[in-house]
């Protein structure tokens, strides 16, 4: 009798030894797709345990999508990371298969997002190689603020960042980062909200081809760069698709000005906005090619000024200086009535003094 006693005595307390062990982990609310959930724990598990971390899509069930096995380290941690890239957007939830009992925290919701339809990258996606590469986009949103912007070489090694570069009032940014070789380049994006996405830039031997970064409707924006000063200024052709309206803007962070033809062939001058917001400029009816002339208003201002063009077949730099800005409208009025005003101003001239010579006499 008093041996099953001591059995069932010590049963109880095997009991009490198990439940005494616990799970803890810790997984974000929100996470970006693309960014690794990471799932750390704690646990009362001697080291070296095998804890089984699961994660799981619900749906209206719950789906397992991976399962990884972590093993209690000396401080009685553990720790999982599970690749987000491909997963659809939705409600997710990690757990530990086999926990411990009493309040053990073994399961974490988590919602995943994708922000990256919050990029706008105005930049060429393929850029021929000349040492740099043009990082130029806005982020929706992102006004006044600032983006952090890392950059991975076509090597897998961190070329660039990760930095914070400022926005403009309507979230623009502009950055130039200096590279070494041809490949293919991924520029990832975070905010005070967390990550929002990446984007892949091509480096090439040869020229640049245009970029075709939408900015979620069903037209595309070119761009075309170069520099330019007062003393220099550059020179843009756009050929408009003809189906209505063309809007052309500028890069922001210098006060440009912008002349240019409209389609009456009257000459235009727009510098409305400082260097705080791009110059933006919409051209109605434009079925012929149009022709911008862009230079910084200060005169000790040389940069790189992006023009960007919407409705657009396409936008390039013009070589040579185009007609329309050889000489204005009014210029060609005054050389033609020049030979006419002259001939008065001598008549004038004469008459008056044959009246001077006959009054005296």
């Amino acid at each position: 009798m008093k041996k099953i006693v001591l059995l069932v005595l010590g049963i109880f307390m095997l009991m009490g030894g198990v439940s005494a062990y616990q799970v803890f982990i810790y997984a974000p609310d929100t996470l970006a797709i693309g960014m690794p959930l990471v799932v750390n724990g704690t646990t009362t598990f001697g080291i070296g345990t095998p804890i089984d971390v699961v994660l799981y899509q619900q749906l209206t069930t719950s789906n397992e999508v991976e399962r990884k096995v972590a093993y209690v380290q000396s401080d009685n941690t553990f720790r999982v990371v599970f690749d987000t890239t491909l997963l659809p957007v939705g409600i997710y939830k990690v757990e530990v298969a086999a926990s411990g009992t009493g309040d053990s925290i073994n399961m974490r919701q988590v919602r995943l997002v994708d922000r990256s339809d919050e990029i706008i990258l105005t930049s060429l996606t393929t850029q021929a190689f000349s040492g740099k590469m043009d990082i130029d986009g806005k982020i929706d949103g992102d006004t006044n603020a600032g983006v952090q912007i890392a950059v991975i070489g076509p090597d897998n090694g961190v070329i660039y960042g990760p930095m914070y570069v400022g926005t403009d009032s309507l979230g623009g940014f502009n950055m130039v980062v200096p590279i070494s070789q041809t490949g293919d380049y991924e520029v990832s994006f975070t905010d005070a909200d967390g990550y929002i996405g990446t984007r892949t830039i091509s480096i090439i031997n040869g020229h640049e081809t245009v970029a075709t970064e939408t900015t979620g409707t069903t037209n595309t924006i070119l761009s075309a760069h170069g520099k330019s000063s007062r003393d220099d200024p550059i020179y843009f052709i756009v050929q408009p698709t003809g189906d209505g309206p063309v809007t052309v803007s500028t890069s922001s962070s210098v006060d440009w000005v912008v002349e240019y033809v409209d389609a009456n062939g009257n000459l235009q001058t727009v510098n409305d906005q400082g260097d705080t917001a791009p110059e933006v400029i919409v051209t109605k009816g434009a079925d012929k090619p149009l022709y911008f002339k862009v230079y910084p208003y200060k005169y000790s201002v040389s940069a790189v000024v992006y023009l960007y063009a919407e409705n657009a077949d396409s936008i390039a730099v013009s070589p040579t200086v185009p007609g329309v800005f050889g000489t204005s409208p009014l210029s060609d009025a005054e050389t033609t009535k020049s030979p006419l005003a002259a001939a008065i101003s001598v008549a004038a001239v004469c008459i008056a003094m044959i009246y001077v010579h006959l009054h005296r006499h």
